[in-house]
């Protein structure tokens, strides 16, 4: 939270905006149930988060976020429906 304060960011918006800045990542599905939630989801494609803020989120989440894109290959179903 105190990240996304010093931003001037919501908690969704930075969530968002480090979501989509992961290369390992093709889009970010996100829900809104609310007018306003939609809003401040949109809010977030915009923002760049610079590499000194993704090394202190990555800091705080620790070993919680696997980026190695070689382990999510490994995970993946080895054939898709077509």
């Amino acid at each position: 939270e105190p990240i996304a304060g010093d931003l001037g960011l919501s908690m969704a918006q930075l969530a968002v905006a480090w979501v989509l800045q992961n290369p390992n990542v093709a889009a970010a599905i996100i829900g809104a149930s609310r007018p306003d939630q939609v809003s401040d989801n949109v809010k977030a494609s915009g923002v760049r988060l610079d590499a000194e803020v993704l090394k202190t989120i990555d800091e705080v989440l620790g070993d919680v976020v696997v980026r190695d894109p070689a382990m999510t290959a490994r995970n993946a179903p080895a054939t898709r429906p077509s």
